[in-house]
């Protein structure tokens, strides 16, 4: 039987911003708020979701956690600025009544400060049981010295060789599992060593095999931490960076580069791929010109992978990430209460996003499809998608005049624009213009 993953295309949504949840735990709401019933809420824009083609919701943090949710207090708890569990439940019902899978994202690496298990830890001392689920030690005055992550003070890391660890990240979950979920994003996976979820995730694979399981992976060898982890992929970063960087630059050079190493990647597992993300600056202000953030979206839509698309990315917001406290804020804004109530602005870029997740669920075959070269330049690229069932051919101008390719050997034009001359012997898109053919 086919797998759901084959088909599987994500809306990724960051719960406590999308609600407008109080920054921090026990703080109330603020004036005005759009935030009623937490998850609840997100029920409201399932069939927005729906509309717009995904077949999944990628959840950021929605447990107990002190501030922005990657500060976990309790795994299997529901944050009370989220709601509770019976709003969870409905959640789930709601998506899976849709056809809509649901991914939760997994802190694994790290606790909040305030966890009570590490709060117990600092009081039972250096021969407490508790010492040992943490990356702890003790200096010479008796001090505790706690191992953080990526220097965070208030994130703690856990001691990923103890057995109580895995246990617990293994109990987490399948809890969440049985409870509805289909799927986990693994936070910071690039810092716990692959083999921690060897020792997790045959047990999650025995009870849930067709569970999806994807870690945060920025830098490394990705093919060789999916073989040694076990998990089913990773994010594409390199892609990720590669697609805008070559579009606001003008140099196509890099994108087809990174397309190559794709592919290779291609031959072993199917990346997560993306162009936003709840940690990064919107795709709109990384190509600062409109006419070219088009071309973003269609090679994410056009090139293997498993494509995952930010909330609010759809409705073409912009803003900024910075590195300071509450940096994160412009890039995980509260959504409106209704769809009908957001900007009229950003609609054509929806139905451009609803153009190009048809165009993929027309060619499932992409999923895995390795990518070519057929014309490459800095401000024109012109390349093949070949998989198991189809051919597509893709066409990306961002020069200020129209742009000829010959030879492509192409019919009709799938998606976009474009001049299709003598039998599909040659093409011509217009000057910031794009086309996806066969």
């Amino acid at each position: 039987m086919t797998s759901w993953q084959e088909h599987a295309i994500w809306w990724q949504v960051y719960p406590l911003g999308f609600v407008g949840a109080p920054r921090e735990l026990g703080e109330p709401a603020p004036e005005p708020t759009q935030a009623t019933h937490g998850l609840r809420d997100l029920i409201d824009w399932l069939d927005y979701a729906v509309g717009l083609g995904v077949s999944g919701i990628a959840l950021g943090p929605i447990f107990t956690a002190s501030t922005h949710g990657y500060d976990t207090l309790d795994h299997l708890a529901i944050d009370p600025r989220l709601g509770d569990r019976a709003d969870f439940d409905a959640l789930v019902a709601a998506a899976h009544e849709r056809g809509l899978k649901v991914m939760l994202d997994g802190v694994f690496n790290h606790v909040g400060r305030e966890h009570p298990a590490f709060r117990a830890a600092l009081e039972e001392g250096p021969g407490g049981a508790r010492a040992r689920l943490f990356d702890l030690t003790w200096d010479e005055s008796g001090s505790p010295v706690a191992g953080t992550f990526e220097g965070h003070d208030a994130l703690v890391a856990l001691n990923h060789e103890d057995d109580a660890v895995a246990e617990l990240v293994t109990e987490v979950m399948l809890h969440w599992l049985r409870a509805g979920a289909d799927a986990w994003r693994l936070d910071a996976a690039y810092a716990v060593p692959a083999a921690f979820w060897q020792r997790v995730l045959p047990a999650v694979r025995a009870e849930f095999g067709e569970a999806y399981v994807v870690g945060e992976v920025i830098h490394g060898d990705y093919a060789q931490i999916v073989a040694e982890s076990g998990m089913d992929a990773v994010t594409q970063y390199e892609l990720w960076k590669a697609i805008w960087n070559s579009i606001r630059e003008r140099n196509f050079y890099e994108l087809d580069h990174a397309l190559g190493r794709h592919n290779e990647m291609l031959d072993t597992f199917v990346p997560l791929t993306f162009v936003g993300n709840h940690d990064v600056t919107r795709i709109a202000t990384q190509i600062p010109d409109p006419r070219m953030r088009a071309h973003a979206v269609v090679t994410l839509m056009t090139v293997g992978g498993t494509p995952s698309v930010y909330y609010g990315d759809e409705q073409g917001f912009e803003a900024v990430k910075e590195e300071r406290f509450g940096g994160d804020d412009a890039i995980r804004p509260a959504f409106p209460g209704a769809p009908a109530d957001l900007p009229e602005g950003g609609w054509d870029v929806y139905h451009q996003h609803q153009e190009l997740i048809s165009v993929r669920r027309r060619h499932p075959w992409l999923r895995t499809a390795r990518t070519a070269a057929l014309s490459l330049a800095n401000e024109t690229y012109a390349f093949e998608v070949v998989g198991d069932g189809g051919r597509l051919v893709v066409l990306l101008n961002v020069a200020d005049g129209a742009a000829r390719v010959d030879g492509v050997g192409v019919t009709s034009v799938v998606a976009g624009q474009a001049e299709v001359g003598d039998g599909g012997c040659w093409v011509r898109v217009p000057g910031h213009g794009w086309a996806v053919l066969e």
